[in-house]
């Protein structure tokens, strides 16, 4: 059976989600950036990027007393940052038939809606879809701050906020200043590809993916 408690990191893309799935696998978390079957769903206890930045409200009732990390970053650095990623997924994304698959397109496609290129080129199209992502995240979690953290990991407290949330008592003065990575330097989108670690989640079969039925997965939680 699926354990019913996680932590969703659902941060939009480009705040970081890398570099703190990377700490996840560090403090001992089996860590998935990105989902795409059903035995990732299962194995994972932690899971970021797509599609949690847009599903969070689902995986929610299907995983009661889970957590949820929300990523924020400055906007004079996530725009030019989401417009890199954005423009070189165009292509993907657009094409009717082929390219990503569908939860990518599903996700993105609808985070950024209207999706073209014209808007991608917009600081207020990207400033509007960020600051609606967040708002829709602080609704959802209004009553409930103990389940959310707000980080943002440029903080120089980060570390130490992440480690108060998750409830760490084991963690040594060394690895809290040592704090984040910095991962996927300079427009790279790839380095998770690269990590080895024994309780990283691959988020496909060999490149192969399950259409997730969230209906099928509140089954086998054993929630309805």
């Amino acid at each position: 059976m699926i354990q019913s408690n996680k932590i969703f990191i659902i941060g939009l893309p480009r705040t970081a989600t890398t570099s703190l799935s990377v700490a996840m696998l560090e403090l001992g978390f089996k860590t998935a950036h990105t989902a795409y079957t059903y035995q990732c769903f299962q194995q994972a206890e932690v899971i970021a990027d797509t599609p949690v930045f847009y599903d969070y409200p689902s995986l929610d009732k299907i995983y009661p007393n889970s957590r949820f990390i929300y990523l924020e970053r400055d906007l004079i650095q996530w725009r030019p940052s989401i417009r890199q990623l954005l423009k070189r997924m165009s292509k993907n994304l657009l094409v009717a038939n082929g390219g990503f698959n569908p939860v990518i397109k599903r996700c993105f496609t609808e985070v950024f809606s209207p999706f073209n290129l014209t808007n991608l080129e917009s600081d207020d199209f990207l400033t509007a879809c960020y600051q609606k992502h967040r708002s829709h995240v602080l609704t959802y979690f209004k009553n409930r701050p103990d389940d959310l953290l707000i980080l943002k990991l440029a903080d120089s407290n980060s570390f130490l906020q992440l480690i108060e949330f998750l409830k760490l008592d084991d963690i040594s003065t060394a690895q809290i200043q040592s704090g984040f990575k910095p991962i996927n330097i300079a427009g790279k989108v790839t380095a998770w590809n690269q990590i080895k670690h024994p309780l990283k989640i691959e988020s496909t079969r060999n490149g192969k993916i399950d259409k997730i039925d969230y209906q099928k997965l509140t089954f086998e939680n054993g929630t309805k």
